[in-house]
């Protein structure tokens, strides 16, 4: 048995082999958003419009997208159709030579491990997309791309071989194209089209524009007619200078794995170019705290992994500024109060948008809005519609375990005027939207659906909520006291005029004073023409000071006909009766 045992051994190393990271994932597709086939169709689509609105931003673009999702036929897959989803840009263009790695290889990304508050951070997603449509219509991606330097725009067809993690191109022909620049993708996938709920298509287009201001986005869904929706600010977010990661987010294996980045340099320069808020003066208070001063001098990839944990532990147990919060991207109070209003039909909205704050050493900047649409009324009962955003893509799945739901149903809405059952969302014709924009954003998974939950992000979130909150309160409550204050107004039309009645017989009155009776209790009420013409000219200059008051930060908005961007601040003044008292007494 002894003899036997290296050739067991030899047989059984014989059998681990290897695999590549696109392997891996074409075996594993639902940790990247691709677990259903309704989830497929939404995914691909997201995944091609976050490509294409961080291509337009990253050149100084206004972005305009066109979507078109069809059915084509009958799937390969059980209970299946097979749909066709093309997304087009004007944007810059992809570079031929880029083509491959773009959209057949994982990993492959100019944002991968930056610490910047751009949409795709992982270089997975639209990697993933190709692989779904190649396994499910063994087709890959269709490109056409052209850049300001091309004559003649790029057609290709684009596969991932899965062995090698490596874009293969085919069917590559140079085509005239209608455009000076720009890119368009088209990937025929199987999976079924979900219009409408929270996973729904029209959800994340319009989920989309909200926080995307800029955008211009044209969409042909399956059985619908075609839509376009115009930007309403003419301003390209400037996105901030990619920062280091905090050492203190950091576990020893990641701190390890970062040195890997930097090669044959001085540890000491490893540490102040590749992590924020490590500087010289820090180095030396690292050495005067007990660090050999040697590891400082060694080259990083001379390191053995007692050295590196001595290094870690040392600035783990070091007092370091917080990181800066100049690398998150704000959407802004007034480019979101423009954009809530292309959700439909509002009446009111209130917009909070906090500043920059620390939470886990990460910088995080939470922005909310808070609208009633119209059209929502009857849905009194119904819980109010969340949106979630992580660097302005929209999160349509897993909800429960986001941060941002925990966030609100941990907020006392009873005590704002709506509707909540314990430990649930609050009721009512309304939408909650809440972006969370930061460099480093912890997500659940691969598939980037959900955010973590750490105490100190929800606490954020939770002040922002409330700050929303209080808005809504206010104009909730005046809403309530001018519907009291005309309750109270009908009774007294109901039973004013037999009381004049009565009273005009008991005293055996002329009709002459039985009609001036009646007239001055209408001028009393503040119901006739004269006094109710008073009350709206007087209305609408209080409508124009406010709205020139507001111009300045939130731009000339209009919610509805007659009320304002921010009509919880208009102040509803009471018309004068002095007069209509006396004619009454008469």
């Amino acid at each position: 048995m002894a003899k036997q045992a290296p050739k067991q051994a030899t047989k059984q190393a014989a059998g681990i082999s290897t695999s590549s990271t696109a392997e891996y994932f074409s075996k594993n597709l639902q940790q990247v958003g691709f677990s259903s086939q309704t989830k497929a169709v939404l995914t691909t689509l997201k995944e091609a419009v976050d490509n294409s609105l961080d291509a337009c931003e990253e050149h100084g673009i206004l972005p305009e997208v066109n979507v078109t999702i069809e059915k084509v036929g009958p799937g390969s897959l059980k209970n299946s159709d097979s749909i066709r989803v093309r997304v087009e840009d004007n944007g810059p263009g992809i570079d031929p030579d880029d083509v491959p790695k773009v959209f057949g290889e994982y990993l492959a990304s100019s944002k991968f491990g930056r610490g910047k508050c751009s949409r795709g951070q992982q270089g997975i997603g639209i990697s993933a997309a190709t692989t779904w449509a190649q396994l499910t219509s063994a087709t890959g991606a269709r490109v056409i791309t052209k850049t300001k330097n091309m004559r003649k725009a790029l057609s290709c067809m684009v596969e991932v071989d899965i062995k090698h993690n490596k874009g293969v191109v085919k069917d590559r022909q140079m085509i005239d194209w209608d455009r000076p620049n720009g890119s368009s993708v088209e990937f025929l996938v199987d999976g079924r089209v979900q219009l409408n709920g929270d996973a729904g298509l029209l959800n994340y287009l319009a989920a989309t524009t909200l926080v995307n201001p800029h955008l211009t986005l044209t969409y042909k869904l399956p059985e619908q007619e075609p839509v376009r929706v115009e930007r309403v600010s003419q301003t390209i977010p400037e996105i901030p200078e990619a920062t280091e990661p905090h050492p203190h987010t950091m576990k020893l294996g990641e701190f390890i794995a970062h040195s890997h980045l930097f090669g044959k340099v001085k540890v000491k320069s490893w540490l102040k170019e590749g992590f924020s808020r490590i500087h010289e003066g820090v180095l030396k208070d690292l050495v005067k705290n007990g660090l050999n001063a040697n590891l400082l001098e060694k080259s990083v990839d001379g390191l053995n992994e007692v050295d590196f944990k001595a290094i870690f532990v040392a600035i783990q147990n070091e007092k370091l500024m917080a990181p800066s919060t100049k690398s998150v991207l704000s959407i802004g109070e007034e480019s979101l109060a423009k954009s809530i209003q292309r959700l439909g039909a509002v009446d009111f909205f209130a917009v909070v948008s906090r500043k920059p704050a620390i939470c886990d050493f990460k910088p995080v900047q939470v922005e909310v809005a808070i609208a009633r649409l119209l059209d929502k009324a009857a849905e009194a009962d119904e819980p109010v519609q969340v949106l979630r955003f992580a660097n302005r893509v929209p999160l349509q799945f897993d909800k429960a375990a986001c941060a941002i739901v925990q966030s609100i149903e941990s907020v006392n809405w009873r005590s704002y005027g709506l509707a909540q059952s314990k430990d649930s969302v609050p009721s009512g014709p309304y939408i909650v939207a809440v972006s969370v924009v930061s460099p480093f954003i912890k997500f659940k998974n691969a598939s980037k659906e959900t955010i973590d939950a750490s105490d100190e992000l929800v606490a954020e979130l939770r002040l922002a909520l409330i700050q929303a909150g209080q808005k809504l309160s206010k104009h909730i409550r005046r809403e309530d006291k001018a519907n009291e204050l005309e309750e109270k107004i009908r009774h007294i039309e109901q039973f004013g005029p037999m009381l004049v009645e009565g009273l005009c017989r008991i005293l055996e009155a002329p009709e002459s004073r039985k009609k001036k009776a009646e007239d001055g209790l209408l001028k009393l009420l503040g119901r006739d023409a004269q006094a109710t013409e008073a009350e709206l000219n007087k209305a609408s200059e209080v409508l124009k000071a406010h709205q020139e008051k507001e111009s300045e930060k939130l731009g000339e908005v209009l919610v509805g006909g007659a009320t304002a961007a921010r009509p919880d601040e208009i102040e509803v003044k009471k018309p004068k009766r002095s007069n209509a008292k006396k004619e009454a007494r008469a």
